[in-house]
């Protein structure tokens, strides 16, 4: 990843870390390389990520999983917060509203769903940062059409209540957190 890439990636982390509950276990579905983890370990107890392409190797209580969840998950494991930074966009619509349902049955009570969605206009700009070479840009050809407006009724109506929504990186991106009551 080029060093605009890092960044971006860095401030969604920083923006879901305040949210993530002190010593939780959590799951980072789309986890990358596994940042979110190496940055928050001070804040979060364990967790484990999992995502499609290649994942880093297993260090401390953070586990990593090249796969899919729920599929790939060790059986029976709940978490208390589950974060999907710059992901809903990469997911058929299809798929979505079963990964929404999902995330209750693999959160405890009580439990946070932290979410980033980008704006649709950042596939010009990531097409520019390509460009002038400081974005690689990750998996943009996948991005569906979702729009940020879709994540409050995706997690609602699966029984979530939303606790927090903004925009931020200058209204470019947006920030959702969901409770399992």
């Amino acid at each position: 990843m080029k060093q605009g890439d890092v960044m971006l990636q860095r401030w969604r982390i920083t923006m879901a870390g305040r949210h993530l509950p002190r010593g939780a276990h959590v799951l980072d579905i789309g986890c990358s390389d596994g940042l979110l983890f190496s940055v928050l370990q001070d804040r979060i107890a364990s967790g484990i990520g999992v995502d499609s392409d290649s994942v880093p190797e297993d260090y401390g209580d953070f586990r990593f999983i090249r796969g899919r969840a729920p599929d790939d998950l060790p059986s029976g494991e709940t978490f208390d917060a589950i974060t999907m930074l710059a992901v809903l966009e990469h997911i058929p619509a299809e798929t979505q509203r079963k990964l929404a349902a999902d995330c209750w049955t693999l959160l405890n009570n009580n439990g946070r769903v932290i979410c980033t969605v980008p704006s649709p206009r950042v596939d010009s700009l990531i097409q520019l940062g390509k460009q002038l070479r400081v974005l690689d840009g990750m998996q943009e050809h996948e991005h569906y059409g979702f729009r940020p407006s879709q994540t409050v009724s995706l997690f609602v109506d699966r029984g979530f209540t939303l606790r927090h929504a903004r925009r931020f990186q200058l209204g470019l991106n947006n920030l959702f957190v969901f409770v399992k009551p």
